[in-house]
């Protein structure tokens, strides 16, 4: 198979149907300004030639990295079935439409959490942040909860996509796909 958009879709059906916990989440590394790389889990919201999609608040530290920097890298593991993907590339935000939709799909806690955190800035205690979110909810009571200005999403266009299954011994297989121009190309790399 010449398609990696494809097989990642084999490969992420496989392991919703086996992965104990999260299968779609997966660590997404960022770089700042000064060169400083950062890595966390994120959740995966969408997928397809066109991309892969997480959402997020503008304001975070990734959300700053990306600003800074629209390249980023993303690691699918999944360990139930000894499996991996590592994909590479260009970072756009998504359009307003497109998280709008994904936020109106959210939890309410979820949209309303969006409002009160103050994403990756300092925190004196617990008690501030539940005190912020019981205002947010306050605030929305008997309404809908829109999306905050500065929460929304990313799309990661791959420029590399690599699927690594173990094998015993370490005789891993690794799957390389780079873009040719007509489509993607395929090669092995050594474990």
């Amino acid at each position: 198979m010449t398609d990696p958009f494809a097989l990642f879709a084999d490969w992420f059906a496989e392991a919703r149907a086996s992965e104990p916990n999260d299968p779609e989440a997966m660590a997404l590394a960022t770089v700042d300004a000064r060169g400083q790389p950062a890595v966390r889990m994120v959740l995966l919201k969408g997928h397809g030639p066109e991309g892969f999609t997480f959402y997020t608040n503008r304001g975070s530290r990734k959300g700053g990295d990306l600003a800074a920097n629209p390249r980023a890298a993303l690691l699918f593991h999944w360990k139930s079935l000894r499996r991996q993907v590592r994909i590479e590339g260009a970072v756009s935000a998504v359009t307003d439409a497109e998280a709008d939709a994904y936020f109106a799909s959210r939890a309410r806690d979820s949209q309303l959490g969006a409002w009160a955190s103050d994403q990756s800035r300092p925190l004196d205690s617990r008690a501030t942040f539940e005190a912020r979110f019981a205002a947010e909810a306050a605030r929305f009571e008997g309404g809908g909860v829109p999306r905050p200005p500065y929460w929304s999403g990313f799309r990661l266009a791959p420029e590399r996509i690599e699927f690594w299954n173990d094998r015993a011994h370490r005789l891993h297989e690794r799957r390389l796909f780079v873009p040719d121009g007509r489509g993607w190309s395929e090669s092995l790399l050594y474990p």
